[in-house]
């Protein structure tokens, strides 16, 4: 995620055990004061710190005045302090398991060679896919730490013929979702389709970026707010006196949100690609299949022949599919009514949305709302 919507979410964690165990008095370093500056961070009696970008110099200033510390930094640890981080290694399994059920047999991991958060995520896609008889072309760069707009040209110029030489159609898992969508732009010039022939996945689910990319991009979510939940309740037991084995604490991923980057199945047929390529952009305008049929330049009778043949369910089902693909995303990350949600669907009954929902999950809209929220419930 980006530096504030991961931070958001971990303060949302850390806020949820202060509000259900004892209240603190907490005092945000919005400036990060406390990561360069050790007379601040001496100024006065702390009793704690949690950080997101945990400094060497920050470590040593806590263990001089005696100040329990928590490092929520996706780094190798720091001597002597408490680290909680994401479980990279699952975030690449979960990465490949989700291009597997889709069907690909040709793989690609992009990330950043100096980057140990990166390594493992690499780790984790290539040994999952190697377990079901697959190898992966990996191509890793040096991270520059400072973005500008001229590395990010040169990023894409280089990643254009390596995804050239990647048989079609392949799935490209990236480390992070800022090197997902250097990717997607590396793709479309190199003058493939996203998805239909170049699938790209990120990491982290920053929603902004994810959905600011075209196609909007999928991505392996990270549970910031359960770090934040654990490091609180973990900096609890270091002020109260309480002694444990250093920790470093792996968190597992929520899973994979599944937007349109990777919203298909592999296929070899252009008619098909075609069809559902328009279905994946215009399902939730409210769409037909005859309307389908013009895109694809083919036959009704043709056209539910192949959708048969290469992703099993007709033109209109996948129509289905689509929409409900994008209730289940509002429901996930919004907390938009469902009128609204049946709009932004397609739908023009909120009534029938919630039939045609129920129908193909087994759920009520409202159910599947109330058992995504409680994944991001803290663990006892």
């Amino acid at each position: 995620m980006t530096r504030f919507e991961e931070c958001a979410a971990m303060l949302k964690g850390i806020a949820h055990y202060e509000r259900s165990h004892r209240p603190w008095a907490a005092f945000l370093d919005d400036e990060a004061r406390a990561e360069v500056d050790p007379h601040w961070v001496r100024s006065k009696k702390w009793q704690g710190v949690i950080s997101r970008h945990t400094t060497p110099a920050l470590a040593r200033v806590c263990a001089e005045q005696k100040l329990p510390l928590v490092d929520l930094n996706d780094c190798p640890p720091l001597d002597g302090v408490a680290k909680i981080r994401p479980d990279n290694l699952a975030l690449g399994h979960l990465g490949a398991e989700h291009f597997l059920e889709r069907g690909y047999r040709y793989f690609g991991f992009s990330g950043f060679a100096d980057q140990g958060w990166s390594g493992e995520r690499r780790d984790g896609f290539v040994e999952a896919l190697a377990l079901a008889g697959h190898s992966c072309d990996v191509q890793d760069v040096a991270y520059p730490g400072d973005l500008t707009p001229f590395w990010d040209a040169r990023q894409i110029a280089t990643l254009s013929p390596w995804l050239k030489r990647i048989p079609k159609p392949c799935a490209i898992m990236a480390c992070n979702d800022m090197r997902a969508l250097q990717v997607i732009s590396a793709a479309q010039t190199a003058g493939f389709l996203v998805p239909e022939e170049v699938a790209v996945l990120g990491t982290n689910n920053d929603t902004i970026r994810c959905e600011l990319a075209y196609p909007p991009l999928s991505s392996v979510a990270t549970n910031a707010f359960q770090s934040g939940y654990q490091a609180a309740e973990h900096l609890a037991a270091l002020m109260a006196g309480e002694t444990a084995e250093l920790l470093d604490r792996r968190i597992e991923p929520l899973g994979v949100v599944t937007r349109q980057s990777t919203d298909i199945l592999a296929m070899g047929d252009r008619n098909v690609a075609a069809a559902v390529s328009y279905i994946r952009e215009h399902a939730c305008h409210g769409i037909c299949v005859e309307q389908v049929l013009k895109q694809a330049f083919a036959s009704r009778s043709q056209l539910e022949k192949k959708f048969r043949r290469y992703i099993g369910r007709s033109p209109q089902a996948e129509i289905r599919r689509v929409q409900v693909a994008k209730i289940r995303q509002l429901l996930f990350e919004t907390n938009f009514p469902l009128k609204k949600i049946a709009e932004l669907a397609g739908f023009e009954h909120v009534e029938y949305m919630c039939v045609v929902f129920k129908r193909l999950t087994g759920d009520s809209p409202g159910n599947y709302r109330k058992k995504v929220q409680n994944k991001n419930l803290p663990k006892r």
